[in-house]
């Protein structure tokens, strides 16, 4: 029998949206941490280092857990061109999840100033220090941190459009608990 899932798994659904508000802190953070000289200034950098790396390790999980586990399949009546721009951008979305702290670590491990997470846990040194990659890579984070900004956001109106105007069940893949008619139990389909 093949059992057709219509929901993504409790653990996957746990963490989508522990990331979201993950990430969400984190843009939120970031923003404090380039517009101010204030005392907050530092420990917003601490919050920036944990949260981040703490964003990279569940990055790898939910990678992980998301091609063992797979995914429900995306609606049949979808057009073509929304099914690559869905795949495309979950493929952006995991790859600047992962990369984005990397580029920090290594950011900081090129100007030679150590990342020490919340519990004094310091982590090594990712790059050679030296002022021309560091700034290399603080353009690479600074930059990119607008284009994931605008991908999260693309993502949070595409669940939407889902949600509210399609309503096509593709937001309740991922809603942390059951909608409508999907407390129903799901179809199980004979194999052939």
């Amino acid at each position: 029998m093949i059992h057709i899932r219509h929901r993504f798994s409790p653990l996957q659904r746990l963490l989508h949206w522990l990331m979201a508000a993950c990430l969400l802190a984190m843009f939120f953070i970031g923003v404090g941490m380039v517009s101010t000289i204030m005392p907050k200034y530092l420990p917003l950098v601490a919050t920036h280092e944990s949260l981040g790396i703490a964003i990279l390790v569940l990055a790898l999980i939910r990678l992980v857990v998301r091609l063992y586990q797979g995914a429900p399949a995306l609606p049949a009546d979808l057009p073509e061109p929304m099914k690559l721009a869905a795949h495309l951008s979950h493929y952006a979305l995991y790859a600047l999840m992962i990369a984005m702290p990397l580029l920090g670590w290594g950011m900081l491990s090129a100007a030679a100033y150590p990342v020490v997470l919340y519990g004094g846990i310091r982590l090594p040194s990712l790059m050679p220090q030296s002022d021309s990659l560091h700034a290399l890579l603080w353009d690479a984070h600074f930059y990119l941190a607008f284009a994931f900004f605008a991908l999260v956001l693309l993502h949070i109106a595409a669940a939407l459009f889902h949600a509210l105007v399609r309503r096509d069940g593709v937001f309740e893949t991922i809603a942390p608990v059951p909608v409508g008619d999907e407390l129903a139990p799901a179809k199980v389909i004979p194999a052939e």
